[in-house]
């Protein structure tokens, strides 16, 4: 994200980058608040699963002589699970803040900062002769991620508000299952994302482009 140079030595990236306060700043929010979403979904659907734990409930409560029905058991494990999917929806809410704050960086930016600049500058890149052509590809590649990895977080933040104020909207209860589905599968291309993009991190930060780690926390500079 940010200015590029060529180099010309072989072993460097053909693309260094910079990256402004506001940018280093945005991501590094962000990364965190996924990781915090993903890990209450996690929690939510293993440890603290309430129907799972529905036999160690009774269990404990049976050794002090006390027995109680699946339901009733239940109504126990199920706190703690809603504790975890309120703490989900905060979560959800600093996403959203997260992403209004992106576009009003993307606005506020310079001109070459700009993320429509910097896919401008890919495209014409990748059809410039004498550049190599291969990771002149790749760094367009790269770019339009960007651009779906910022619809797909659009794309769970509305769905995860419908969800959130769905009975204020008057959302019919086969609306809500519908929208919970769509949210759902949604997770699945975050962490597809969340996958290649660190596996293409360290890839080429261990290859040809040494420093985008550093890049993000310094500036590239």
């Amino acid at each position: 994200m940010g200015q590029t140079q060529s180099q010309t030595n072989g072993n460097q990236s053909l693309f260094l980058q910079t990256h402004s306060v506001a940018i280093r700043l945005w991501h590094w929010l962000t990364f965190l608040v996924i990781s915090f979403i993903v890990l209450t979904v996690l929690l939510a659907s293993t440890l603290f699963s309430p129907r799972q734990n529905i036999p160690e409930v009774q269990n404990k409560l049976a050794g002090k002589g006390i027995v109680i029905d699946n339901n009733q058991a239940f109504s126990v494990t199920h706190i703690f699970d809603d504790k975890l999917w309120d703490l989900h929806k905060l979560l959800g809410y600093g996403l959203s803040f997260l992403l209004l704050a992106r576009i009003g960086i993307e606005l506020t930016q310079p001109t070459d900062e700009k993320l429509k600049s910097k896919l401008k500058n890919a495209l014409n890149l990748s059809k410039q002769n004498g550049w190599n052509k291969k990771e002149a590809k790749h760094y367009l590649i790269v770019k339009f991620s960007y651009t779906l990895f910022y619809l797909l977080i659009l794309y769970m933040v509305l769905s995860g508000l419908s969800l959130a104020f769905g009975r204020d909207l008057g959302l019919s209860r086969d609306t809500n299952h519908l929208i919970k589905e769509i949210h759902g599968f949604g997770q699945y291309l975050i962490y597809a994302f969340i996958f290649f993009h660190l596996s293409g991190v360290i890839l080429a930060d261990i290859g040809k482009s040494r420093g985008i780690v550093s890049g993000m926390i310094n500036g590239g500079k």
